[in-house]
């Protein structure tokens, strides 16, 4: 028996991933950042029904745009906390449009059959669809997060790893060991790209902070929402530092609060927020007086992070300090490599000092490479790499370990015998 595999999105970039098994199943279905959010989708299923969908983890390039295809009523499956945050991204992606003037991607009712169709799974409790079992394992990315084991009748393994981390992070333990499987589908974010020891990275971004405090600046520090503001929270608590804390990562705290058991140490997390002063919308004009401001959003692409930017681009004594991956396009990339962003119509070229520290959730090029061997040393047959922008540099470097690997296209389609 054969089974098909069709890359509709991810494929050579960072963003959008979607992945359909057999025309039946969908692993993941979501935005690419940085692109205009004025269309119904980025990429049409062109008549596919998939009967399954299951989303790997809550953030917007893996879920963003599931809701648009609960017309077709298929089974969605998640972690809890996963089912939770697509609901709530939802919710923020047809308030963004409709402030925008946009076709939204989905509307109100379309998020409520989300939520009616989603069946919750916890890790490696197996469920049937489709004609496949199958199995979530914890990934180690973001509260929730999972990569998914497909067996079909026949016996075929599949293993997607979603975005998967191997190391500890302050919020979250690392991934658990993958299992045996025929084929993998494996992301490459990193790819090339080792990260720093964890310990010295903290101590080089807290140093930066301190010295721009000192010299009378605003240490602006714009993170994702999702993951990233709670770990930036904790590193700063760690090291005796206060910080404002402004945007959606305050709503995405008391979500995770609501499900510990997903945390590495949620008294740890409590903690860090109970350190921070929130702040209200009517409030931040008072908060640019050599503070630390933790906001959204990661990529510069919206949220409170324009505001504080606006006011203080032409301030040389204070920094903006990114946390996390810039996909090129984005006003964090423009920010990084050209010192220009853009705030509503206007083009801010900055003055203020831009930096970027790798707290990456994402596995590194070495931890890449061992999922790679462990696959391989399972028996593991046919590696597809997505997910990254050198994913045809990953794969040939697979192919040097005796594998048959690939860096499918989007829109390409195997048929697995």
């Amino acid at each position: 028996m054969e089974c098909s595999l069709r890359f509709l999105g991810g494929c050579g970039e960072v963003g959008r991933s979607a992945v359909l098994i057999d025309d039946d199943i969908l692993l993941d279905y979501g935005i690419k950042p940085g692109e205009s959010s004025n269309h119904p989708a980025q990429y049409p299923l062109n008549g596919i029904n998939p009967q399954t969908i299951i989303i790997s983890h809550g953030h917007l390039d893996h879920c963003g745009l599931v809701p648009n295809i609960t017309d077709i009523r298929p089974d969605i499956y998640a972690t809890p906390i996963t089912r939770h945050l697509t609901s709530f991204l939802a919710k923020d992606t047809l308030a963004i449009a409709r402030r925008a003037g946009h076709v939204p991607p989905f509307y109100a009712q379309d998020i409520n059959e989300f939520t009616r169709c989603a069946r919750i799974t916890d890790y490696r409790d197996p469920f049937e669809c489709s004609g496949y079992n199958a199995e979530l394992y914890d990934a180690g990315h973001i509260p929730g997060s999972a990569s998914v084991l497909l067996e079909s009748e026949s016996g075929i393994r599949i293993f997607y790893t979603g975005d998967v981390n191997l190391a500890d992070t302050r919020l979250l333990n690392g991934s658990e060991p993958q299992p045996k499987a025929d084929i993998m589908i494996v992301e490459s974010t990193y790819y090339g790209t080792d990260h720093a020891p964890r310990k010295e990275l903290e101590q080089e971004f807290v140093d930066s902070i301190r010295e721009t405090i000192d010299r009378g600046g605003n240490a602006i520090i714009p993170c994702f929402a999702i993951g990233r503001t709670q770990e930036i929270l904790m590193i700063l608590h760690k090291h005796g530092l206060h910080p404002y804390v402004d945007g959606m990562g305050v709503d995405v705290f008391k979500r995770f609060a609501q499900y510990p058991e997903y945390l590495r140490d949620s008294d740890a997390l409590q903690r860090a927020f109970d350190n921070a002063t929130i702040v209200k919308p009517r409030a931040r004009s008072r908060v640019l007086r050599n503070s630390i401001i933790v906001t959204t959003a990661g990529m510069l692409n919206g949220g409170p992070a324009l505001y504080y930017i606006n006011r203080t681009h032409d301030d040389r004594f204070s920094k903006i300090l990114l946390t996390g991956y810039q996909v090129e396009g984005t006003n964090g990339y423009h920010a990084l490599n050209h010192r220009r962003m853009t705030v509503g119509k206007r083009v801010l070229h900055l003055r203020i000092a831009v930096e970027q520290y790798d707290f990456s959730a994402h596995s590194g090029d070495c931890e890449l490479k061992k999922v790679v061997r462990r696959f391989c040393d399972l028996g593991g047959e046919i590696v597809f790499t997505m997910h990254g922008d050198r994913t045809e540099e990953f794969a040939a470097w697979a192919r040097e370990h005796e594998v048959d690997a690939t860096a499918p296209a989007n829109g390409e389609r195997f048929m697995i015998e």
